[in-house]
């Protein structure tokens, strides 16, 4: 995985909005302005994204290149390290968890508002 897959990736994602809240280095991605990824320009060699709990567990356990979510809450956030034992299919799949996770937890009304394209 490269930061220019990453990155289509998540803008491949419905309603996906790139932003750089932070700083001029680390890109974040968002659902009706939640954050469900976040990849560093700088350096791009992993990405942090929103977890299941209990799935992060897991994760963690199986693979060396899945660990706590670095300045992120270690609970939902894991850092997804790239080109070591985690698969780009693997990324894929954890991202599009990750969306799903945040798209979930939405409120109704904002879904309903995007879905419709009147925001």
């Amino acid at each position: 995985m490269n930061i220019e897959d990453f990155r289509e990736a998540c803008l491949q994602l419905p309603f996906t909005e790139e932003t750089l809240p932070f700083d001029d280095q680390t890109l974040v991605y968002k659902v009706g302005n939640k954050m469900y990824a976040l990849i560093g320009m700088d350096k791009p060699d992993n990405c942090n994204l929103k977890c299941n709990p209990d799935y992060s567990l897991e994760l963690r356990a199986t693979y060396n290149g899945i660990t706590p979510g670095f300045h992120m809450n270690k609970t939902h956030w894991n850092t997804v390290k790239f080109n070591e034992d985690v698969d780009d299919q693997l990324i894929i799949e954890l991202l599009t968890h990750s969306y799903q996770l945040v798209w979930n937890k939405l409120p109704q009304k904002l879904k309903d508002t995007l879905n419709s394209g009147t925001l």
